[in-house]
């Protein structure tokens, strides 16, 4: 079988032959992927100088025991170096031997930088691939055909955000970004197999506020054919609803005009909505949209808005499962379909049951995409934590086909790209297998304690940053921490991170004392200013508000602590939790707040590595 089989999606009988191969071949589909990827790339320096090749080359079975063997399980420090010197000018061979032709920026980081990651146009082949059988997969399981044939569109909101380049000009951009600045998304946008209601000018256009305005006013002008309605990301849409709520009479204004609003000037995006979209007036629809849009509350404003939608595609797995009550009220009864699962290293995992419910949701990994690795973990129960064992020397490291039903791993991959038995820090346990290929649960990134966006928030990162604004803005005033947690609130949009503290006074801590409301401020934006520049470009396009700190009355973390032991954790064993996740424990906290504080700015924007100013 060809790596990347051709098929309709449309053929559902064919491509389900297909898919039975894909899952009951896997362990001889990713023995073919490795053996191509060596077979590439196994002279580039990053990998000579561990297979330590002669001038022969060795049998299939030779290299790829000696990759297992030699080649060590790498983290983005051992790939960095490569990145760097390909970034500033030297050849792609340092890492593959396909030319990279972009660096992908990673959304999930730690340490206060970005991951930039290679990416190649051979890889844009591939997510096609990927997207093609996401599609076979929903019009078999829901009876939809979207090949181009049928007439629903989705109602789906893009973002490309706005890029950059290396000094040698190779462009910076994410994984999403790139692939829609692609002619193989172009082609399937417009007349492929995944038609949507969004203008690719509206998807492409660098002023998000433009941007979403026109795709939600494009998919109410197509309302009536709309059978879909989704974003890359439960976040993404959520997003989109609010921003609707606040700009649904302006639309409808538009919508009863026949004239797009002056302040949308982008021009290639304001041709296109005027040429394509909003020709003539229509009042009959805009009475229509705002009859449903001035009913309050909003439940099930998706399914009225769109009446012929049958789902809502978004992404509700790992960080994104706190927005599942909130579309289901939204949706009012639409069944939310999570598609994949993806990482900027490969979008590799594929839904086979999309009408299972969110929580009961597995991916199954393509077994052509990348050579899938993993290794276990064990999980701490009292806390929700999840540890890998760094001495990776002493640790077995199983292939895909050798995991084991009801254990915790972490995703090892190899790419086309040139990465090598990279740690992707994506976490799974296994729920079951479909015919060879096993079917994981997605449980999140290792160490992130908060995420509401894109941006991701390590443990080690947020301790850090609440260490450095007390050291500087707390200790000056005599004040001490005595205990802290956070909790990323969604009850509001944008949503933002909360910090409860328990603060007294250094020299006796059963004093009395005023909060100073100046120097508490600055210290919310001095926990901001400490996070990584995904979270702080989020800050800056408003997609997460403003860092709140909630200080605490004496005795609050013994409650939580209570709260905690009450729900079964031995309190011989009980630590504060760096963050909390369940809204019953921030309420404990919550009915003894005693002063409530935000940042009255917005955090610096710096400039990545290599990115011109």
């Amino acid at each position: 079988m060809a790596l990347l089989p051709e098929f309709d999606p449309a053929d559902s009988r064919a491509g389900r032959g297909l898919i039975e191969r894909l899952t009951a071949d896997a362990a001889e589909v990713q023995q073919d992927v490795l053996d191509e990827i060596l077979a590439r790339n196994s002279r580039t320096e990053y990998l000579r100088r561990f297979l330590l090749l002669g001038d022969s080359t060795p049998a299939a079975a030779d290299l790829r025991e000696a990759f297992k063997r030699c080649v060590p399980v790498s983290g983005y420090e051992d790939v960095k170096p490569y990145v760097d010197r390909v970034a500033s000018g030297e050849p792609s061979s340092l890492l593959c031997s396909e030319p990279i032709t972009c660096l992908s920026r990673s959304s999930g980081t730690s340490g206060g930088q970005q991951k930039l990651l290679p990416s190649t146009a051979e890889e844009l082949d591939r997510k096609v691939f990927f997207y093609a059988v996401q599609s076979l997969v929903r019009n078999m399981s829901l009876h939809t055909d979207d090949s181009g044939g049928g007439s629903g569109k989705g109602m789906y909101l893009m973002f490309a955000f706005h890029g950059d380049r290396t000094l040698s000009g190779l462009p910076i951009h994410s994984a999403l970004t790139a692939y829609y600045h692609s002619r193989q998304f172009q082609d399937r946008h417009i007349g492929g197999f995944d038609k949507c209601t969004s203008p690719l000018e509206a998807i492409l256009c660098p002023d998000g506020n433009q941007s979403i305005y026109c795709q939600l006013l494009c998919g109410l002008l197509h309302r009536r054919i709309v059978d879909r309605v989704g974003a890359s990301f439960a976040s993404g849409l959520v997003r989109g609803i609010k921003y609707l709520e606040d700009h649904w009479e302006e639309m409808c204004s538009n919508i009863r005009s026949g004239q797009l609003s002056d302040w949308i000037t982008h021009a290639p995006l304001r041709d296109a909505v005027i040429a394509r979209y909003l020709q003539g007036s229509d009042p009959a629809l805009a009475d229509e949209i705002a009859s449903e849009c001035a009913r309050k509350p909003w439940d099930g404003i998706l399914r009225r808005l769109w009446p012929g939608a049958r789902y809502i595609r978004t992404i509700v797995t790992g960080s994104m499962s706190q927005y599942i009550p909130i579309l289901e009220v939204y949706g009012g009864g639409l069944p939310l379909f999570s598609p994949m699962y993806g990482s900027t290293e490969c979008a590799s995992g594929i839904n086979l049951r999309p009408l299972d419910p969110p929580s009961h949701v597995s991916y199954a990994l393509l077994p052509n995409i990348a050579y899938f690795e993993f290794l276990e973990v064990k999980r701490e129960n009292d806390h929700e934590k999840v540890q890998g064992n760094d001495n990776l020397g002493v640790v077995k490291v199983v292939d895909l086909v050798d995991v084991k039903i009801g254990r915790c791993y972490e995703l090892i991959v190899t790419t086309f790209a040139g990465l090598y038995r990279y740690r992707v820090g994506d976490l799974f346990t296994v729920s079951g297998f479909y015919n060879a290929t096993p079917l994981f649960h997605f449980l999140g990134r290792r160490d992130v304690v908060l995420s509401i966006d894109y941006e991701k928030v390590c443990e080690e990162d947020l301790l850090s940053a609440i260490a450095e604004a007390e050291k500087f803005h707390i200790r000056p005033l005599g004040y001490m921490l005595c205990g802290s947690t956070a909790y990323a609130d969604i009850s509001t949009l944008p949503g933002h991170y909360i910090l409860f503290w328990d603060l007294a006074n250094a020299c006796d801590s059963n004093a009395t004392f005023d909060i100073d409301g100046a120097a508490m401020e600055k210290c919310c934006l001095a926990v901001e200013e400490c996070f990584d520049e995904m979270y702080r470009k989020i800050r800056h396009r408003g997609s997460i508000g403003p860092l709140e700190i909630r200080v605490l009355g004496h005795g609050a973390f013994n409650a939580l602590m209570d709260f905690f032991v009450s729900r079964g954790t031995s309190a011989s064993q009980y630590k504060t939790p760096t963050a909390i996740r369940s809204k019953e424990a921030m309420m404990v906290l919550e009915e003894r707040v005693v002063g409530r504080f935000f940042s009255q700015a917005t955090p610096s924007c710096r400039s990545a590595e290599f990115e011109r100013r």
